[in-house]
């Protein structure tokens, strides 16, 4: 009997759709058919043709993006505005895979620069790896299934896509427009299944390159498991750390930071959480960023004035509860939130100086709370920003080049937004992070890159 998943909504409960869950028979009839798809050069689809459908599923997730947005804020809670803003990305997105297959390219390498050298001329080109697998996450239902699966269909490979249980209709409503596109079915295919089939899948020989997006504890499991050969982008968290120091311009930043840290209920894997304030600037900053969370409408994401959603489930509430408290009780001061509302939303909670052992500071939080931390020397923040296990995306706020620049070498990241919030992305840019928080490098283009690889072609002739 074919098991069924039910697809409720994380704000009130509400079954949205339920949906038929793929066996181990139908995962691995799709591990199959993308391997010989894979393994078969006379089968790769032309590179003219890729861009065309590339092309035409732009144009229909664009036609179909009010649809597509409400069914994401439904699905995932994140506001409405907000899922209509990541439908525009993911139609850019899209746009930005076909418009990216001529950057695929080698080079010359030099020859006849000695003797052995002689009459020899080589070339690098760059050819897709094999079959990709792909796991992806609630928090952008959507445009997260573009930046795993649309690479893959641009550089001319299979590729199988395992959304999160929670969120499987966006995945679904992209591929289906693939197929609408033009896509034989065989070159894409969506799989909802339990934990232990996409284990066994993403871990199968056959696997050339897995993508994931996720929780760190999940990811570098998956990757201790992979088949010799297997290569992989993970993508995890962290604790994005801001340095605000005395000169900084509050009047333009804070609002941005206010955005940064509860935009989707701090369910982002760069969200502003952890803000180390020069003392002077603390009292200022702390009463402004408290002004502007309660503020905040928070609610059903359906609403056109909700600003800040639910969290996935009722599970997740409580953790972030858990973890509030925790901080209070070791001497945190709570300056606004830190209390539940209803059973599925959060409020978006400021916290002076939590202990660099709680929770809310050594973990991720994925939820909508911001800790304030004074500080006096800012050599000493950054040290205490570099402390954790995470590095990914961070954030400087001064009016002082020369401050900006050094804080920006010193402190642990793979991007340093200056005078803006660490949760900036648009979609062309590399995107990764460091450590515990992943390897390999997100983004369009360079997530092409790593599912193609160089091949070196050496010529010889006495023409040369």
């Amino acid at each position: 009997m074919t098991k069924r998943l039910k697809v409720n909504s994380p704000y009130d409960g509400h079954l949205i759709s339920e949906i038929d869950m793929d066996d181990a028979t139908q995962i691995e009839n799709a591990l199959e058919t993308a391997y010989q798809l894979a393994r078969d050069y006379d089968k790769i689809l032309p590179t003219h043709q890729r861009i065309e459908i590339l092309e035409k599923t732009a144009n229909l997730v664009e036609a179909k993006s009010e649809e597509f947005a409400r069914q994401a804020a439904e699905e995932g809670g994140k506001p409405l505005a907000d899922s209509r803003i990541e439908l525009a990305r993911a139609v850019q997105g899209i746009r930005e895979a076909a418009h990216s297959v001529n950057q695929l390219t080698g080079h010359e390498i030099p020859m006849n620069l000695n003797p052995s050298s002689m009459n020899r001329m080589a070339l690098t080109i760059r050819e897709p790896i094999g079959v990709v697998a792909a796991i992806s996450a609630f928090n952008h239902p959507f445009n997260l299934i573009v930046h795993q699966v649309i690479p893959a269909i641009a550089v001319g490979r299979p590729v199988i896509v395992k959304p999160a249980r929670a969120t499987p209709l966006s995945c679904l409503n992209l591929v289906q427009c693939l197929y609408e596109a033009g896509l034989p079915k065989e070159w894409c295919r969506a799989v909802v299944c339990e934990s232990s089939l996409a284990e066994k899948m993403v871990t199968d020989p056959r696997v050339a390159f897995f993508t994931f997006i996720g929780s760190g504890a999940i990811g570098w499991k998956l990757h201790s498991m992979l088949a010799p050969g297997t290569r992989c982008a993970l993508e995890h968290g962290g604790a994005a750390p801001v340095i605000v120091d005395h000169d900084a311009d509050l009047e333009d930043t804070l609002p941005l930071l206010a955005k940064g840290g509860f935009y989707h209920a701090g369910q982002v894997c760069v969200s502003v959480q952890k803000v180390y304030v020069h003392e002077n600037l603390v009292d200022e900053f702390s009463k402004r960023l408290v002004e502007l969370a309660e503020k905040l409408v928070v609610g059903d994401p359906a609403d056109e004035k909700t600003e800040v959603g639910p969290l996935i489930n009722e599970k997740e509430v409580d953790r972030v509860d858990q973890w509030v408290q925790e901080a209070k009780s070791e001497g945190a001061k709570i300056l606004t939130g830190g209390k539940k509302i209803g059973t599925t939303c959060y409020a978006p909670t400021v916290i002076l100086n939590p202990s660099d052992k709680a929770n809310v500071s050594a973990c991720e939080i994925f939820g909508p709370v911001i800790n304030i931390y004074p500080f006096k020397d800012r050599l000493e923040a950054i040290d205490r920003a570099n402390s954790t296990p995470f590095s990914f995306q961070a954030a400087v706020i001064t009016r002082n080049l020369d401050t900006a620049l050094d804080t920006a070498k010193r402190i642990n990241a793979t991007t340093v937004m200056i005078n803006d919030h660490t949760a900036f992305r648009v979609d062309w840019m590399p995107f990764g992070g460091r450590k515990a928080s992943g390897i390999g490098v997100g983004g369009i283009l360079p997530t092409m890159m790593e599912m193609t690889e160089g091949k070196m072609m050496v010529f010889r002739s006495k023409l040369i």
